[in-house]
C-alpha cells in the first residue's frame, strides 16, 4: 500500500490473478480511475485502490504494459494524478525450440578440411532472448550409419555448423558410403539444465568426389609453336576462394609452369623433350591466412617427342678389319649411328643403306648391310688383298624425317697362310767353353715367312724344340729382320753335361689358317759342344749368416761352411779373417769346415763380417772366398745408472715447491730399458727429506719434502730398475746440492 504517486512493477508471464497494489485514498479524494493497456484483465477497485491482475501475463504477447492512475472526488473531478504505472512482464521458459526446416539437406565434400562448416541448421526460442531462456545449443544425437568408434561429422554448438571430424575428413568417401543421416538436437537454457526444452530434425547429408584431385598424367608436344602460356590443366578445390599456388619437386634454374587464381595450370614456354623429358611439380590451396587448405597435389608432365633431331654417326670413320678367308654372309662389322630423339619410338629409328662403295673392284655389291641393325656382310665371295687392301664405303643413315652418311673403312687383313722356312736345316756343330758368360750370343740362325710384313702372320718366333731340358739357352726375335739370337740363359758345365743336341722350330703368334700345318721346313739342328775349363772352388752357399747371444760361452760352434771343386780336386780353406777388427774372435777348424768363436769379450759392434777363402790343393791359384755374418743379440747385461750430462742442485734457502728433474740410462738395447722405475731407498732419512715421482719412461722428478735444509752436498739414495728380461736394480747414490744460486758457478 502507499499513496499515489508513479510506480514501476516486475510481474512474471503467466501465474494467475493476483494483486500488485493498493493505493490510498487521499480526502477529498473518494474514488480512483485507471486507463492505458489494461489488456483486459489489469484494473483497480475504485473504492478500495486495489490494483489487480484478473488472469495471465504474456511476456510473448506483450512485455511492458503501461497505465495511467488517478483519484476523484465525489463530484468525478480529479483530485491527484494522473501517475504512471508501468508493469513488466519477465519472461519464464515456456515455448520450446523450433528449427526453421523440418529436414535439413547438405553435401560434403571427399577430404573437405575437418572443422570446415559446409551447412548450417537453425533453430529460434521465443522466449526472452536476453536470458538463458532463447539461449539455444546444437549436438549431434544421432549419426546414421556409423562404421567407425568415431563420428565422420561435428556441430559448433552455438551456431549450428556442421563440418567433417578428422576421422570423417579422412574415411569419408562415395564409393563406400555416399548418404549419412544425422539426428540434430537442440536445447534451450544454453544445453546447462536437465528440464530445458528440446527439439530435433533430421539432417540427410551426401557425400561427393573430392573436387581437390590431381589430373591425369599431362602430355606436351616439345617445341611448341604456339603463343604461350598455353592451358594445359586445371584444378579446384573443395572450398571457394582459395589461393592456388605451385612449388617444385626438383631444383630447377626456373620452373616453366604457373597457375591462375581460378586454378587453371599453364606451360609458360616451349619445352624440349631432348633437354627435359619429365616434370613433377605441386599444387597447393591456402586460405588467407595461409594455412593448407588441401593436401598439396602431385602433377606429373610428361614431354612428348616430336622428329627434331636427325641421326648422328657414332664414329667419324668406322674401320672394320676383314680377314681374307671371311665366308660370303659373314658379319664383318656393326656401324653404329644415334638419334636424340625419343628411344624405341619411330623417331628414333633408324634404317641403313650403302650408297656408294670404292673401288667397285671386282665387284660393286661386295657388302650388303642390314638395313634395321647397321650390320654389315659380305655378299657372296671372301676378299683378297691383292686386289685391294682396303674399301671405302659411304653408307646412308635415315629415320622419318632427317639423312646422314656415314663413312666406313674397310681393311682387308693378310691371313697366316703361310709357314716359316729356315734357310739352313742344319747349323752344324758349335764349340764353348764352360766359362762362356751368361747372356752370350752363340749363333745367329734366320727363316723367311712369305705372309704380310710387320703382321702376327709374318712374324716369327723361334723356340728350341728338344735337347735343353734345363733351358740352359734362349733365342730372341729382332721384329725387323726376323733373324734370331741363341743366347747363353744359364751358366755351362762341362761336368754336368759337355754336349748339347739342339731342335729349333720356328712359328707365327698368329694361328694359321685351317689346312695349313707347321713340317720339317720350320725345324733346324744345331750341336753344340761344352769344352772343359779350370775353375776355382765353390762354396755350397754363396754366403753364410747366423745370429747368436752376446754371452755366448767361448769355443761354442756357430757356423758349419762347406766348399768344393767342380773338377772334383781337393779343397783347403787357406785363411779366415775378421774384418774391422781388432784381435781374433774366431777359428776353423776341419779343413775350413767349422767356425768357432775364440774370445768372449764385451763385443761392441752388432755385426761382424768373417771372410773364407778356399783353394784348390794343388794349385792355390784357384781360389775363391765368401763372407760369413755374424749377427749379436743383445742381452740384458748393463745395470741401469743416473746421466751425469748436468749436476742436480737447489738454491738455498730451500723455500718449498722445488724439483729437478733426473734421468736413467742402460747401455743394452732400448728393448731391454724401455720403462725405468724409480724408487728412494726405504731408508728413513730419504724418505722423510725427498721425494721421487715419474715424468716419463727415463725421466723423473726429485723434490726436497720440506725446506729445513743446510747448505751442503746430499746423498740421495735411489734404487733404478731397467725393468727388463731379467730386469736389473741398481742402487745409485745421487749428489745432490744445497748451494746459493747468486753467482753462476757457486752451486757446482
Amino acid at each position: 500500500t502507499g499513496p499515489l504517486k508513479d510506480i514501476d512493477f516486475s510481474v512474471q508471464e503467466g501465474g494467475g490473478p493476483r494483486i500488485l497494489y493498493q493505493f490510498k485514498l487521499e480526502p477529498p479524494a473518494v474514488s480512483f480511475r485507471t486507463s492505458g493497456e489494461k489488456a483486459g484483465i489489469i484494473d483497480i477497485e475504485p473504492r478500495t485502490g486495489i490494483l489487480y491482475i484478473n488472469g495471465s501475463l504474456d511476456w510473448e504477447a506483450k512485455q511492458v504494459h503501461k497505465l495511467q492512475v488517478e483519484s476523484l472526488d465525489e463530484s468525478g473531478k480529479r483530485v491527484k494524478g494522473p501517475y504512471d504505472v508501468t508493469i513488466h512482464v519477465e519472461d519464464i521458459n515456456d515455448n520450446p525450440p523450433e528449427f526453421n526446416q523440418t529436414k535439413y539437406y547438405g553435401v560434403v565434400r571427399q577430404n573437405s578440411r575437418p572443422g570446415k562448416p559446409f551447412m548450417y541448421v537453425h533453430a529460434t526460442d521465443r522466449d526472452d532472448p536476453t536470458t538463458l531462456h532463447a539461449q539455444l545449443s546444437y549436438s549431434i544425437l544421432h549419426h546414421f550409419p556409423n562404421p567407425y568408434a568415431e563420428m565422420l561429422f561435428q556441430i559448433d554448438n552455438a551456431t549450428g555448423a556442421i563440418s567433417p571430424s578428422r576421422t570423417g575428413s579422412y574415411y569419408l568417401d562415395p564409393q563406400k558410403q555416399d548418404t549419412f543421416t544425422l539426428v540434430v538436437y537442440v536445447k534451450d537454457m544454453a544445453g546447462t539444465t536437465a528440464n530445458a526444452f528440446t527439439s530435433s530434425v533430421d539432417v540427410i547429408i551426401t557425400v561427393k568426389e573430392s573436387l581437390w584431385k590431381a589430373p591425369s598424367i599431362i602430355h606436351i608436344k616439345e617445341n611448341s609453336t604456339e603463343v604461350h602460356p598455353v592451358n594445359i590443366s586445371k584444378v579446384q578445390s573443395n572450398e571457394p576462394g582459395v589461393i592456388y599456388g605451385i612449388f617444385e619437386k626438383e631444383k630447377l634454374p626456373r620452373l616453366p609452369f604457373s597457375i591462375s587464381e581460378n586454378g587453371d595450370i599453364y606451360v609458360t614456354q616451349p619445352l624440349d623433350r631432348e633437354e627435359k623429358d619429365t616434370y613433377t611439380f605441386y599444387v597447393v590451396s591456402k586460405d588467407n591466412t595461409g594455412e593448407l587448405v588441401d593436401k598439396p597435389l602431385q602433377i606429373h608432365v610428361i614431354v612428348e617427342d616430336i622428329n627434331d633431331n636427325p641421326p648422328v654417326c657414332q664414329q667419324d670413320l668406322t674401320v672394320i678389319e676383314v680377314q681374307e678367308n671371311e665366308k660370303g654372309g659373314s658379319n664383318i662389322g656393326t656401324v653404329f649411328a644415334t638419334d636424340m630423339d625419343e628411344k624405341d619410338s619411330l623417331n628414333s629409328r633408324l634404317h641403313f643403306q650403302i650408297q656408294s662403295q670404292e673401288p667397285e673392284f671386282p665387284s660393286k655389291n661386295l657388302f650388303y648391310i642390314q638395313q634395321d641393325t647397321g650390320t654389315l656382310q659380305l655378299t657372296g665371295r671372301s676378299l683378297s688383298k691383292r686386289e685391294s687392301a682396303k674399301y671405302f664405303l659411304k653408307v646412308l643413315v635415315t629415320d622419318p624425317q632427317f639423312e646422314t652418311i656415314c663413312n666406313v673403312e674397310v681393311h682387308v687383313i693378310d691371313i697366316n697362310d703361310q709357314i716359316p722356312i729356315f734357310k739352313n736345316s742344319d747349323y752344324g756343330t758349335v764349340t764353348l767353353a764352360e766359362d762362356t758368360p751368361i747372356g752370350s750370343v752363340i749363333l745367329e740362325i734366320e727363316a723367311t715367312d712369305g705372309d704380310e710384313p710387320a703382321t702376327g702372320s709374318s712374324l716369327i718366333i723361334y723356340q728350341v724344340k728338344e735337347g735343353d731340358p734345363n733351358n740352359t739357352f734362349t733365342i730372341e726375335t729382332d721384329s725387323e729382320t726376323n733373324r734370331g739370337f741363341i743366347r747363353i740363359k744359364k751358366a755351362l758345365d762341362f761336368e754336368t753335361r759337355p754336349l748339347y743336341n739342339l731342335v729349333i722350330n720356328a712359328t707365327n703368334p698368329e694361328p694359321l689358317v685351317e689346312g695349313v700345318e707347321y713340317n720339317a721346313s720350320s725345324l733346324t739342328m744345331l750341336k753344340l759342344a761344352v769344352t772343359n775349363v779350370d775353375e776355382p772352388p765353390a762354396f755350397r752357399k754363396p754366403f753364410y749368416k747366423t745370429e747368436v747371444s752376446e754371452d755366448i760361452p767361448v769355443n761354442t760352434l756357430v757356423m758349419t761352411v762347406e766348399a768344393y771343386d767342380p773338377e772334383g780336386d781337393s779343397v783347403r780353406v787357406s785363411k779366415m779373417v775378421l774384418k774391422d777388427m781388432q784381435g781374433k774372435y774366431a777359428q776353423y777348424l776341419a779343413c775350413g769346415k767349422i767356425l768357432f768363436l775364440q774370445k768372449n769379450y764385451l763385443l761392441v759392434e752388432e755385426i761382424y763380417s768373417v771372410e773364407v777363402v778356399v783353394s784348390e790343393l794343388n794349385n792355390a791359384a784357384q781360389k775363391s772366398k765368401v763372407f760369413l755374418t755374424l749377427h749379436l743379440r743383445d742381452v740384458n747385461d748393463n745395470y741401469p745408472q743416473i746421466a751425469t750430462d748436468y749436476p742436480t742442485f737447489f738454491c738455498y734457502p730451500v723455500s718449498g715447491g722445488e724439483r729437478t728433474l733426473i734421468q736413467a740410462t742402460d747401455a743394452d738395447e732400448q728393448l731391454f730399458y724401455s720403462k725405468f722405475t724409480f724408487s728412494l731407498v726405504d731408508e728413513m732419512n730419504a724418505r722423510n727429506n725427498w721425494e721421487v715421482s715419474k715424468f716419463n719412461a727415463t725421466h723423473a722428478f726429485l723434490s726436497p719434502k720440506h725446506a729445513n735444509f743446510e747448505e751442503k752436498v746430499y746423498d740421495v739414495p735411489i734404487i733404478l730398475n731397467d725393468n727388463g728380461k731379467p730386469p736389473l736394480e741398481n742402487k745409485v747414490n745421487l749428489k745432490v746440492s744445497i748451494c746459493k744460486c747468486s753467482s753462476e758457478n757457486s752451486c757446482f
